[in-house]
């Protein structure tokens, strides 16, 4: 008995032993147009075996690369695609640089730093108050994701202005009116619980017109027990 670890390693091992044969076979035939022909037929057969590279955007594509790639790039034929090499299959990528920006506020990340020069920078006093806002909510939510509780608005206060240099000023009275409903565009909780009332009625009333059909049908079969005594 012959094992898979006392045999030829492939380089591609999803189309079987049969395969790597019927591609060790086509290394050895000499005449030009009988390779080309059983070349074909090869890209056939897995096609077959491996039905999975149907919904590629070019599966013949990729099968006559692999056949190439199995007879470790020996195999001469007439390929409708590009013939690949091994110089370019075995490349190595090129090694991405890793940013080596410094953070100041790590715990808060990029993003928010990025926004809070945007807000420093900028003269038109109403969207100043618009990012100062955004920076707030940000901070609430990254405190409460961390500790889970509300992160108090004079701390927010101390911080951003500390974080700025003391270029932004957060009031929070116009900041609780901005969130909790009023004009603000990120929440409003006046219009979802009155959404939430309205679900909620919409399940007992259907609960009530299920109770009265239940209460129908109990009363027609005392009827019909009473007919038939």
């Amino acid at each position: 008995m012959q094992y898979n670890t006392s045999r030829e390693k492939m380089s591609i091992k999803e189309y079987g032993r049969g395969v790597q044969k019927m591609i060790d076979h086509l290394l050895t035939i000499e005449d030009q147009e009988k390779r080309q022909l059983a070349a074909e037929a090869v890209v056939d057969v897995m096609g077959i075996l491996n039905p999975s590279t149907k919904s590629m955007e070019d599966p013949k594509h990729k099968l006559w690369d692999h056949m190439i790639m199995m007879s470790e790039y020996k195999l001469e034929v007439e390929s409708p695609y590009e013939i690949p090499t091994a110089e370019t299959k075995q490349a190595k990528p090129e090694v991405l640089p890793y940013p080596k920006q410094k953070l100041d506020f790590k715990h808060l990340g990029k993003k928010f730093e990025l926004l809070l020069q945007k807000a420093i920078a900028e003269t038109d006093e109403e969207k100043k108050v618009g990012y100062i806002h955004t920076l707030a909510l940000f901070m609430r939510i990254a405190y409460n994701n961390w500790h889970g509780e509300k992160m108090h608005d004079d701390n927010i206060k101390e911080e951003l202005k500390q974080m700025s240099g003391g270029k932004l000023n957060f009031e929070p009275g116009r900041f609780s009116d901005f969130v909790d409903g009023g004009d603000g565009p990120i929440i409003n909780h006046k219009s979802f619980s009155e959404n939430n009332n309205k679900v909620n009625f919409k399940k007992k009333k259907k609960g009530n017109n299920h109770n009265k059909h239940r209460r129908s049908n109990n009363n027609n079969n005392r009827n019909r027990k009473n007919y038939r005594r």
